[in-house]
This record gives structure tokens, sequence and C-alpha cells, in this order.
């Protein structure tokens, strides 16, 4: 026959090999093989596959390719991935390699195709044909019996075959083979000599199987060797046991024993424990029981059982220690040593459950690890912002596979001591789902009269814990359920005020600021005015950390000034800021200065402390439309529309048209739009701020007010005084507008702020608008009655009395 030369594209195979007749799916990602299944799949879908020499050639040359392939047709091609594929082929013909003549971008050769040789009827039917048929069934048969898995109907289409060629190809393509072997099998063009081949390697095969068998049998054996053993152990030791004599493994047994006795533990307690004890003893060497218990009484074991460390009991020693690491902070300085106060008095009386409560960088959890220097405490610190599992309180069953105590727990065990000071940082961040609520968990840890017995899941035993101080902080107390808010004692910690922030700058921010940036103090200096200019025009936060940041930045800015400058010594004044710290993000630019038309500052208060909130209104002729603007929640819009009421009520009492609602278009704005804002203390500032547009009045300069608005002019009290009267004295306000039954909250207010700022408290909308408002020629009649004892209280403090500069409270 005459031989057929192709010149198609040639798809090395790494590790694999394609018989004729065969179908076959692999995977390939080899740019080079991809391009070849492309061009392949454009033509004829023809394509020569060859198997590599050497696995490792990323680019192989012909040297590297086999000589003897086949020639297959391409039926399906699938992209797994993009940088995958996956082929499904055919072969036709086996095929000789005579020249690979293009290498890129894929590869491309001349190839010889091998006709089938085509034996007579005669050898076919031929007895030496029949045994060597019958050899070859016999051995695929064992091979199938030992190797397993192989397909029923691979083993039918055997039984059925009376094709040599055919036959030895099929039993190639769908066994486990090498590709040494499958391209041996795969070379011999003699039907005859290669089924002969093919058992030769079965045969091999076999023997091979038969080995591992052999092998597997042994170590089956082996192991069952081991486990009698661990049984006639297991009885040898229960047999000891009933005699008396345990023998060295008692040991262990006994350490625990000993171990509970000398903790002198409750009766209840101890005799749970022993038990555990008793149990461990009956389980079998190695059993995972075995192991759960021990892990059990290890964890019992290593808690501080009866040790305590002792406390310091002097008032003035613990004072001087607060002061020192802290500015300010009264108020909690004072319930601190009031604690210290009844220990001295009762030695056996409950620690305090404390909550400090107070914007983000106020001290909170500072003051609380500065509390437990000075009493001599363990401090035993847990974060609870996130916290979603039950059992992160409580601790986990200890049947359960990784089980573990609870937090609370953790924390003792981990500071030795059963009376630390556990700091319970963000509890109003505590979150809740299906696997239980740990606020609700906390309420027993919390709680003075139960946590004298708290039992974890996981100890299954009563822990004390009411020798243990307990101080939560919190940025906020409304996101803290009322009954887990029930049992502490909140201390509410306020902003600082500016001279406030002067004092822990120059005592505390700036000289650890020195100390990490390696700054000797003689290096830089900052004075006062420089501090004042840095928290006025660069800071506005209710604590002191965009404080520190910022003092970090003078610092490194003077670092690498002494390095790669001739000074020796820096000295920061106001003007040299910009330089050093960039523009100014918070210049004093709010309506403050002037008297506008329709512009009120407003004061909200926000979780970071007090802010000026601006109200503006514009009247345009129209039809009667109220536009509100400004990412307002639905309490704000309530107060818009409750304003609006009131003044369309007394309309002509404050000279406006009555018919102004049907004549006129409102649009009420609220600046800083992308900032949500919500709530009822910006009543009266909307309704000045309508007023005002709609009388053409404008508002008296250097002017703030804060208070919710009724239907009928009433003013009524609102929170957060103390954040919003700081707010205010900072962006250069000097007259506040306060409800009147918020004169009683001026006591909390510093007295810096006090001595700066002049209150006005309010019962009625009208005595609002009569301050607020700059007069006409013919004034709006004062409704506003003053009582004596209201003007003392809002009157400003002398400077003699407030002490000037003296700061009160960090």
């Amino acid at each position: 026959m005459e031989s057929i030369t192709l010149n198609i594209p040639v798809l090395a195979l790494r590790g694999l090999t394609v018989f004729p007749h065969m179908n076959l799916s692999f995977e390939v990602e080899r740019l080079i093989s991809i391009q070849a299944l492309e061009h392949a799949m454009e033509t004829d879908q023809k394509v020569f596959l060859v198997t590599q020499r050497e696995i490792g050639v990323s680019a192989p040359q012909e040297q590297d390719l086999y000589e003897i392939g086949t020639v297959s047709r391409i039926t399906q091609i699938l992209r797994t991935s993009p940088t995958s594929v996956r082929v499904m082929a055919e072969g036709e013909t086996r095929a000789r390699l005579k020249r690979l003549w293009q290498t890129t971008p894929y590869l491309q050769a001349n190839v010889e195709a091998i006709p089938e040789e085509e034996e007579s009827p005669s050898f076919t039917r031929s007895p030496r044909t029949e045994a060597l048929l019958r050899q070859t069934i016999n051995l695929f048969g064992e091979y199938a019996q030992q190797a397993g898995g192989v397909p029923e109907e691979v083993q039918t289409t055997v039984l059925d075959s009376r094709d040599l060629g055919y036959l030895a190809d099929y039993i190639a393509q769908n066994i486990n083979l090498r590709a040494e072997d499958k391209q041996e099998i795969l070379e011999e063009l003699n039907p005859y000599l290669r089924l002969k081949r093919l058992n030769r390697i079965l045969a091999h095969e076999n023997d091979v199987l038969s080995f591992e068998r052999e092998m597997e049998g042994k170590v089956r054996a082996h192991l069952e060797q081991s486990q009698r053993e661990q049984i006639l152990r297991t009885q040898i030791k229960v047999m000891q046991n009933e005699l008396g004599d345990s023998g060295d493994d008692d040991d262990e047994l006994e350490d625990y024993r000993s171990r509970i006795l000398e903790l002198k533990l409750s009766e209840d307690t101890e005799n749970h424990l022993l038990k555990e004890v008793t149990k461990l003893s009956k389980q079998p060497f190695g059993s995972a029981e075995g192991a759960v218990i021990r892990n059990y009484l290890d964890v019992c074991l290593e808690m501080p059982w009866n040790t305590e460390t002792k406390e310091r009991l002097s008032v003035e020693a613990v004072r001087k220690a607060l002061d020192k690491d802290h500015f300010g902070l009264e108020k909690v300085k004072e319930r601190i040593l009031e604690t210290l106060a009844v220990r001295q008095m009762n030695p056996e009386g409950r620690a305090p459950i404390i909550c400090l409560a107070g914007p983000p960088g106020v001290g909170k959890t500072s003051i609380a690890i500065s509390i437990a220097k000075a009493l001599n405490r363990k401090l035993a610190r847990l974060s609870l912002g996130g916290v979603r599992d039950e059992a992160d309180i409580r601790g986990h069953r200890k049947t359960y596979i990784g089980s573990m105590p609870g937090r609370v727990i953790e924390a003792i065990s981990r500071c030795g001591s059963m009376n630390p000071l556990m700091l319970l940082d963000e509890i109003d961040k505590l979150g809740n789902d299906y696997r239980g609520d740990p606020a609700s968990a906390l309420l027993e840890v919390l709680d003075s009269e139960q946590n004298s017995s708290f039992r974890d899941h996981f100890l299954e035993i009563p822990v004390d814990l009411s020798h243990v101080m307990f101080i939560t902080t919190a940025n906020t107390t409304s996101t803290i359920p009322r009954p887990l808010l029930d049992r502490m004692e909140v201390i509410e910690l306020g902003s600082y005020t500016d001279e406030e922030k002067l004092q822990i700058a120059k005592q505390h921010l700036l000289p650890k600021q020195l100390k990490e940036n390696g700054l000797k103090k003689t290096q830089l200096r900052l004075g006062d005015d420089t501090i004042r200019a840095i928290i006025r025009d660069y800071t506005r936060e209710s604590g002191v950390r965009q404080l520190e940041r910022q003092l970090a930045k003078v610092c490194r800015k003077a670092d690498m000034r002494l390095l790669t400058g001739d000074v020796k010594r820096i000295t920061v004044t106001e003007k040299d800021l910009h330089d050093a710290l960039g523009a100014a993000p918070y210049p004093p630019a709010l309506h403050t200065e002037t008297e506008e038309v329709g512009v009120v500052n407003g004061l909200a208060w926000t979780e970071a402390g007090g802010e000026i909130l601006e109200v503006e209104v514009n009247v345009m002729d129209g039809t009667g439309k109220l536009e509100l603007t400004g990412n307002l929640g639905d309490v704000m819009k309530e107060s818009v529309q409750a304003a609006l009421s009131c003044l369309r009520s007394r309309a002509v009492q404050l000279g406006i048209d009555p018919e102004f609602y049907k004549k006129k278009d409102i649009h009420v704005h609220f600046p800083e739009g992308a900032v949500p804002k919500d709530g009822p203390s910006a009543g009266i500032a909307i309704a000045t701020a309508l007023t005002s547009a709609l009388t053409d009045r404008k508002i008296n300069a250097h002017l703030a007010m804060t208070g919710e608005i009724t239907l009928r002019g009433r003013v009524l009290p609102i929170g957060g005084l103390k954040e919003k009267t700081m707010a205010a004295l900072r962006n250069g306000v000097r007259t506040v507008i306060i409800p009147r039954d918020n004169v009683r909250d001026l006591d909390e207010i510093d007295q810096t702020v006090r001595s700066a700022l002049r209150f006005v408290p309010v019962k009625t909308v009208d005595e609002v608008l009569s301050e607020a408002l700059v007069p006409q020629t013919a004034k709006l009649p004062v409704l506003r009655k003053e009582t004596p004892e209201a003007a003392a209280a809002c009157a400003p403090i002398p400077a003699a009395q407030s002490g000037g500069d003296a700061v009160l409270r960090q």
C-alpha cells in the first residue's frame, strides 16, 4: 500500500499515549498546544498526537518526541479556564514523524501514516492465535481481579474481541501502565507481536499486584496484632484494678488527686473533680474519652484558685499614681478612690462594675489600665467588639471537639489571679445571631448578686467572680441592652476642652512622641500658642488621638531637619505649622462672625462629641412647596414640619404674611449632605431660620442654639448639652440658647466653657426669636421672663473664680 504523508499540527503529550480507534479526553495548558488545536479546528480537525520522551521539557524539539504517534481527529474542545482547555480526541491511525519543521507559534510536522497490517483468515483461526487470545483474556481477568476498578464494559469488550491488534490497543489504553510500556505497544506494528508483548507486560503487572496484596496483608496482620495486644493490656489493667494493684499508670491519677486536694476547694467542686479522676482511671489506654477528661482536668487545675494579688490600699498613693498617668478625669478618679476607701472599711465588700462611656479618644481604655496599675491588680483585657457567639462568654460544652472555656475564665487563668481588673472593651458593639446573644450571657457575669457562682459551660463548676473588678467601655449607651446597662454604674466621659487638650499635650502626648521619635527635649520646642493652633486648626475631635498624630508628624519633620540640615535645635511656631502639617483642614469659617438672613447655627451631638449644625432656609415665590435636603432622618423632617406649623399659627404676631404657605416655596437645607442627620434638638434652630427668611431679618452673630420645638411653641429639653457647648466654644460662638429645663445641666459643664459662653435659657419660641433676630425699628415684644435663679445659673463665671486657664478635667 502506498504511504501517505500528512502536513498537520503536532500536539506533544506528557505522560499520555493515544491509540488508534480509541476515544480519549485530556487537559491542555501549554500555549503552543492550544494554538495547534485551534489551527487543527480551522482545517480538517486532524492533529498528530505524540508522546514526549521527557515530561519536564516545556518547549519540545524533534529529538524530544517519540517517532511513532497517532493521527487523531479532534471531536470537541471545552475551555475550562482562561489558560486551559479540555480536548476530546479519537485516534485514527498510527503515523511516523518524518520532520518537525515548525516549533512556533505551534508545532507542525510532516508525518507518514502507517496502515494497519491485516492478518489472513487462516492465521486468525490458527491454534497459535487462539492460544494467544486465551492467554490474554486470562491475564487480563487476573489483572482486573487484583487491581479492581476496571469497568464492566471494558471486560465485556475484551471477551468479545477477536482482532489481535485492536485488542492489544484497547487493553493498553484502558489499564494503568507506564508511559514507556504504552509507547512500546504503540510502536509494535505487527498485531500478533503487539498482543504477545502486551501479555508479557500484563504478566509483570500481575506479579507486582500480587506482591502489593501480600505486603498489604502483612500490614493488616501487624495492625490486628497491635489491636489484640492493646485489648490484652486493657484487660490486664482492669484485672490489676480489681486486685488493687494499678502499677505505674496510677502515678498520673495520684498526681491529679493530690493537686485537687492541695487546692482546698469547696466540697462540691472537690468531689466533682475527684469523680472526673475516677472516671479517667476506668478509661482504656489511648481512648478519646480519656484525652477529653485529661484536658478538662488540666484546664481546671490551671485556674488560680484561692490566689489573689495584694491590693494597694493607700488612697493617697493611688491618687498620685492616677494623677501621674492622666490629666483630669476627676469623676473616674473620685469613684475609684471611693471604691478603695470602701475596701479599707469593708475588705469583704464586692468590687464595683463601672461603665466608662464617652466618645473615642478621651482615655477610657488607658484610664482603666492605669487603675489596674495603681491598685496593684492584674489586668485582663477582653475586646468585645463584633463578638456574636454566646460561647465566647460562657465557653463550649466539653463534649464537643475543640471545646474550650469562655473568654472570661480564660482571662482569669491567663493573668493568674482571682481578683484582677477585667476590662471589657467596646461593650456597646456586641452582636448576636443564631449562635446566641453574648449580651445576655454577660448578665450573669456583670451582676454582683450572681457572679459569685458563675458557671462556665466547659468547667461546669462555680467560679467566684465577686472579687473581680469589672470596668467596661462604650462610645454610647444607646446600643447596650437595657438589662445589661442596668447592672453597670455609668460614668460619662465628655469631650476635652481646648485648654485640657493643651495640658494633656504638654504633660503626656508631646513627651511620648519625643521619645518614640528619638528626640530630646532640648532638640524640639513647641510653645503653648503653637499647640493651641494645632488644636484649633488641625483637629476636630472629642479626644486627643488626632492631636497625637499631628504632634507625631511635627516630630518626624524635626527628625528630617536635624538629619539633613545644620540645625541642632528646632523651635516650631504657629507660622511654621503650614510647612510642617500642610494647609489647615479646619479653618474657623462657619457663619458665626457675620449677621445673615436664613442661616442659623444649631448644635448637634455625635459619638465623636459635639458639632455645629448649620440650618439654611431660602424662600422663593411659588405655590407653597416645602423641600428638605441634607440627608435627613424622619425625626428631623418632622421637626421641620412642626416648626413650620408653629410659625403659621403665629404669623401675624411675627409680621409674616398669613398666606405665605400658599404663595412661597420654602427650601430647608442642612449642609454636608453626605452626613446622615437625625434628632429633634434642631427644632428651634429651624424655626429661627424660617422666621429670618420669611421676615428678611438677620440672625445675631456669634450665636448658636439647641432645643426641641412643639406645635404650641414650647421649647423642650435636649441631651448632650456638655458636648454641644464645647463645640460652640471651639467655633467662636459667644451666646448659646438652651431650653430652660436644661439649666440644671449647666453644673456638669466645664468651668472654662461656662466662663467663655453666655447661656440664654428659653421656654417658648418667642423668647428664642427675641434673642436671636436682629431688632428692627419696631421691635418684637419681649416675651421671655427670666427668673433670678436661671439668670444666676447661666451667667458666665468670673475669671478669678474659674481659675483662669486652669483645667479641671481630662
